[in-house]
């Protein structure tokens, strides 16, 4: 009898960890998507109580005696509340295989199936960088030489929001822009079997974005030096999002400290310092001709 109280009590633990787990993903999907807990609960039918009970890893024990009759059987939650019929054992067993890799392998099984059996990417091409890296002015020129439409994402966005860049931080908040941000790129690719597309210096903060960006695109990270970031932005006139000169470059500084490995998850990288528009126009030629 002994022995089995410390059974028991891991058999708890396990269970509250895994309703914490799905909780935590509830919630963070309903805030990824901006709705109010009373929204989704009237959506799904349920009471906000019991939302709010679920988020906080409370959730109803039906949960957990499903999660028993799947262990039982072998099996994922999942395969058991699929409502798409049975998937093939080559499926399942793929299924089974990608759930024991670490986080980053099964990221890059997923890329290496995208690109062995995705659709072609190179038809859209999507230029990273903060400002002042290049991406509109090579954008419009490759999209001229492509033959594609240029598309600024952030032209997109304020079209989302019926407003200016600025104006959509200000009134709505960065939130409620990354949520304009996320409806402009689905309608780009939506509309734009090829296209060039120029992106916000920010998009690669936002996970699920990026990641339909690099599905969806073949991306290129234009990088600058911070010096060359501030120059150029000097020269636009423009030092939005920047608060000021006098801080600007350690603001350009930080923030590619910041997403620096987050644009390193681009296809290719081109270094635009000290380069001509010309080099770096025929850099960027040649990357998205190669087939």
């Amino acid at each position: 009898m002994g022995s089995s109280l410390p059974h028991a009590a891991r058999d708890e633990a396990a269970e509250a960890a895994y309703l914490a787990r799905l909780g935590a993903r509830v919630r963070a999907w309903r805030q990824e998507h901006g709705l109010a807990r009373k929204a989704l609960a009237l959506a799904s039918c349920v009471s906000e109580r019991y939302l709010a009970q679920l988020e906080a890893g409370h959730g109803n024990v039906s949960v957990l005696l499903l999660r028993k009759v799947a262990q039982s059987m072998n099996v994922s939650v999942e395969h058991l509340l699929r409502e798409n019929g049975e998937t093939s054992a080559a499926l399942g067993a793929l299924t089974q295989f990608l759930g024991g890799l670490s986080e980053d392998r099964v990221e890059a099984a997923y890329r290496l199936l995208l690109s062995q059996f995705g659709t072609p990417r190179r038809h859209r091409v999507a230029l990273l960088g903060l400002r002042g890296a290049g991406k509109s002015t090579l954008g419009a020129r490759l999209a001229q030489t492509l033959g594609v439409t240029f598309v600024e994402l952030d032209r997109e966005v304020e079209r989302e929001a019926g407003t200016e860049l600025g104006e959509v931080f200000s009134i709505y908040g960065q939130d409620a822009f990354r949520r304009f941000e996320r409806r402009a790129l689905e309608r780009v690719l939506r509309h734009h079997e090829r296209a060039v597309i120029a992106t916000g210096g920010s998009i690669v903060s936002e996970p699920e974005t990026y990641r339909l960006l690099r599905d969806r695109c073949y991306c290129v990270w234009l990088k600058a030096s911070p010096e060359e970031h501030m120059a150029r932005v000097i020269a636009q006139g423009d030092m939005r999002p920047f608060r000021g000169r006098a801080e600007a470059l350690e603001e350009i500084r930080r923030l590619l400290a910041e997403r620096d490995r987050l644009y390193a998850r681009a296809d290719a990288t081109i270094d635009t310092s000290r380069q001509t528009v010309k080099h770096s126009m025929a850099r960027l030629r040649a990357l998205v001709s190669t087939d």
